[in-house]
């Protein structure tokens, strides 16, 4: 379906590994369900305009946010769209100018595209499908084993408990941008046929070792 813009390396190295999405916190409030390690970060260059101003006024900010993810990949669609292009830019010398761990990674428009033609051939109508299921499709093509967790795309758990969004925050997206619960059914069908495996109550060591 794709590749990344990178060398054969990163194949190799992705094999055992943390992916998340768009920057998230990983303080030790969190870790106990989501971990600590991390190899691969989505940066959405929307979260860089927002939250870091565009890195105009706050670079140090940026990289001293940055520091938590060690050396990962810094992944971002620099040239899907126009808007993204400026802030991908901006990370990308940013973390260059200070030397820091991580490395940034642009990826392919073409498979990004390739991505949703194909997802949209699965039954998935929305303006454009989140990041979390670009980044389990890449896995998917780059990993021998993957195990997802924090995609479950209801207000309320299985057991009729109130959750928020994301696991750090209940910002929810724009109404229309996304289609979470067309998302899931997609990926519970992957579960459900073994090719990757999706964690939706809390994690026990004994039951879920995610390899990607």
């Amino acid at each position: 379906m794709g590749s990344f813009y990178t060398h054969s390396p990163l194949t190799i190295q992705l094999i055992l590994s943390s992916l998340r999405c768009n920057l998230p916190p990983l303080s030790s409030e969190y870790t106990k369900d989501v971990g600590s390690k991390s190899h691969l970060v989505t940066a959405n260059p929307s979260i860089i305009r927002q939250r870091f101003q565009n890195l105009l006024w706050s670079r140090k900010t940026f990289v001293d946010n940055m520091k938590i993810y060690n050396h990962s990949y810094i992944y971002m669609p620099a040239f899907s769209m126009k808007t993204g292009t400026e802030p991908s830019l901006r990370v990308y010398y940013t973390l260059s100018d200070v030397g820091a761990n991580q490395t940034v990674l642009f990826a392919n428009p073409n498979f990004l595209r390739s991505i949703g033609k194909f997802w949209k051939s699965r039954g998935i109508h929305a303006k454009r499908l989140s990041t979390g299921l670009f980044l389990v499709s890449a896995a998917l093509g780059l990993c021998e084993e993957v195990a997802i967790y924090g995609f479950w795309p209801f207000s309320v758990n299985m057991h009729e408990q109130p959750i928020s969004h994301h696991y750090y925050d209940n910002v929810l997206p724009f109404s229309g941008f996304h289609a979470m619960p067309e998302e899931f059914l997609q990926l519970w069908y992957l579960h459900k046929i073994g090719a990757l495996r999706m964690q939706l109550d809390p994690c026990e060591d004994t039951l879920l070792q995610p390899t990607s």
